[in-house]
């Protein structure tokens, strides 16, 4: 059945279409009314719950979450995506203004954060601002179409989007795999932070930036067994993959 729906959806005549999760119903149905004024096709959900069970049935164009919300929060229900999804784009509503919230934002992988009061006409702005800086990261994403590429104990297969050990198999997104496969292209130099941002994410915009610190926190992790492999932060120039031979080698 999903597959059907998704098929039906892809046509490219369709409006864009946008998840909009709010439990409060009054500003939903503002939010809702504006939206399909502007000629975007909206799903409207007043839980966690229920808005992440309409993604899954759905495909969207954009993802608005509202913060404090009952069954789950915003937050949760952001990172639930991101576990397969890391291309749609998310916004935050929310009343929350402290810089640790707007961080947690970030890291559960929002492309924008709007605190509330707000104007529909700043939303509608941001909205447009996101969906122009997301398309080009259907595009693919890098020219060298090696797929393959080994570092240290890993193997890394940008295709099937997998990173491989003897001991382990961990499962990549699109945007982990295109970003771990520059930094093996330029292993052992300098990735600029501009050259991967506008490589996979499409953009240098600042919001993209602090997405690609949670990426790249992600891929540290992953590597964590190997002690040849680190991949270091070179403040405010980029990244870069540092591959040591083995010892006795």
């Amino acid at each position: 059945m999903e597959k059907r729906v998704k098929k039906e959806r892809s046509k490219p005549s369709q409006k864009p279409r946008i998840l909009l999760v709010e439990d409060d119903p009054n500003l939903s149905y503002v939010i809702r009314e504006y939206l399909e004024l502007l000629n975007f096709e909206t799903t409207s959900c007043s839980d966690g719950e229920a808005g992440l069970q309409a993604y899954y049935r759905g495909k969207f164009n954009l993802v608005i979450l509202d913060v404090m919300m009952p069954k789950k929060d915003g937050f949760t229900v952001a990172e639930d995506i991101r576990k397969t999804d890391d291309a749609t784009p998310i916004i935050f509503l929310t009343a929350k203004t402290l810089k640790e919230d707007r961080i947690r934002g970030f890291q559960a992988g929002c492309d924008d954060y709007i605190t509330k009061p707000f104007s529909t006409e700043e939303l509608s702005l941001r909205i447009s601002a996101i969906l122009k800086r997301c398309a080009p990261s259907q595009k693919p994403l890098a020219e060298n179409s090696q797929k393959l590429y080994e570092l240290g104990i890993y193997k890394l297969d940008v295709e099937n989007l997998t990173l491989t050990s003897k001991n382990s198999k961990q499962m990549l997104t699109r945007k982990e795999a295109a970003l771990l496969k520059l930094l093996c292209m330029y292993k052992n130099k300098l990735l600029p932070r501009e050259t991967a941002l506008n490589k996979v994410w499409g953009s240098d915009d600042y919001f993209f930036g602090r997405s690609m610190d949670v990426f790249i926190a992600k891929l540290r992790k992953y590597i964590k067994d190997d002690p040849n492999l680190n991949i270091i932060n070179v403040h405010g120039a980029g990244f870069k993959l540092d591959i040591k031979p083995p010892q006795g080698k």
